[in-house]
């Protein structure tokens, strides 16, 4: 017999946002697998806060419910803050109304989300299961955004630890995520590392010559080099901008960075002919946009590994194409294209080794490319698929561990 789940994610499709595409991946298969699924998330779009969705639906089989006042963009970070206090308020007293609740599904979208996962959990004597896609504070101190001992870091840090404790299974993304967590508090024995899969739309290739995304922006006969998804301050762009920058007097070559995110300005704000920009594409178009391009750019800021996890590069792979990562070594990117051989990697500030080979991209034989793309595809049809990944991370969720005591 079915039990009941509680998703809680601040972004939920059709809003674009990879957590949420992932989550809803999740929910799909946990109602196919019989159990009630209820979701709560924000009614309207976390980069798109104009972008407005149903109060309430049923997708798959998963009942969707859609909280006010959650998302009022990225302008700013006391906006999303206060986005994200008012989604946990809500999702708290919502909740703690589900009828039959077994288990409870949180991720970290927003940090703010545990604290109301948390609530319900210990409330209602349910089971807590704890996604990781990120690690905040950590990512906004690297960034800059917080010190490493102020309120608000030491805030969100004792929250994630009470999570960590109560959760009765941790699930990971990658082993430098795995290293920061347990360093956080010890949960080896209930943790559990997997890698985001590829989204569906994307797992079959399209040819040059049969995609019309390419034909629509004009892309015939050129290379394209590509960036999509969420332009993130922890996923730098400027060695890459500068680069593509220089070889502008190229014209086989096009840069076409697509999404969005407030790194996005830094690329609108670029002058180069060479350099295009375009929002996030819809999920059912998803498989053209990625095979419009020739090679994809990967970027991830050197003082977050294990803190993020750029999901980008699977979509990429799914694509059959080659990865350029610009980057730290060793990271879970690194080590993909290490051990497959399926792109480059660059440092940040390499603009004369970017430059270089961006040169080489029209000359380079097109079977070195396809190589590399068979190989990219290789792998995502393999270990990293998304039904392989999918069903794994499933199991966890309906394994039948105890609540744990309150912390």
């Amino acid at each position: 017999m079915g039990r009941t789940f509680l998703l809680l994610s601040q972004v939920y499709p059709p809003d674009p946002a990879s957590v949420g595409q992932h989550m809803a991946d999740a929910a799909d298969e946990l109602a196919r697998r019989g159990h009630r699924v209820v979701v709560l998330t924000a009614d309207r779009g976390y980069d798109d806060p104009e972008a407005r969705y149903p109060k309430r639906e049923v997708r798959g089989g998963v009942e969707i419910r859609r909280l006010p006042w959650c998302s009022f963009g990225k302008s700013s970070m006391a906006l999303r803050i206060l986005g994200g206090v008012s989604y946990a308020i809500q999702a708290t007293l919502l909740g703690l109304f589900v009828a039959r609740l077994g288990t409870v599904v949180v991720s970290t979208a927003p940090p703010m989300a545990g604290i109301a996962a948390l609530l319900v959990s210990v409330l209602r004597g349910a089971r807590l299961k704890f996604w990781v896609m990120d690690l905040n504070p950590d990512q906004m101190v690297a960034l800059g955004l917080v010190g490493p001992t102020s309120p608000a870091a030491r805030l969100l840090d004792g929250l994630n630890r009470l999570v960590l404790a109560r959760a009765t299974d941790v699930i990971v993304l990658d082993r430098f995520m795995a290293d920061r967590v347990n360093r956080k508090l010890d949960v080896g024995d209930k943790l559990t590392v997997l890698p985001p899969w590829p989204l569906s739309e994307a797992l079959v290739p399209v040819a040059h010559e049969d995609n019309p995304f390419r034909r629509a922006q004009g892309l015939d006969g050129k290379i394209v080099v590509m960036y999509s998804g969420n332009h993130s301050p922890s996923n730098p762009l400027d060695t890459l901008l500068r680069a593509a920058e220089r070889v502008a007097d190229d014209p086989r070559l096009v840069f076409l960075f697509v999404g969005g995110g407030v790194g996005k300005r830094e690329v609108e704000a670029s002058t180069s002919p060479n350099i295009r920009t375009l929002p996030y594409q819809p999920l059912e178009q998803l498989k053209y946009s990625l095979s419009a391009a020739d090679v994809h750019l990967v970027t991830m800021g050197d003082a977050v590994v294990g803190m993020i996890h750029p999901c980008k590069v699977y979509g990429a792979l799914a694509a059959s194409r080659p990865v350029i990562f610009v980057g730290p070594e060793p990271s879970h990117v690194s080590d993909i294209i290490a051990d497959h051989r399926v792109g480059w990697r660059l440092g940040h500030g390499d603009v004369d080794g970017a430059e270089r080979l961006f040169r080489s991209l029209p000359v380079m034989p097109q079977t070195e490319l396809a190589d590399m793309g068979r190989r990219a595809q290789h792998i995502v049809t393999g270990g990293l698929s998304r039904e392989v990944l999918r069903g794994r991370l499933v199991d966890v969720l309906e394994r039948r561990r105890e609540a744990v005591p309150r912390p």
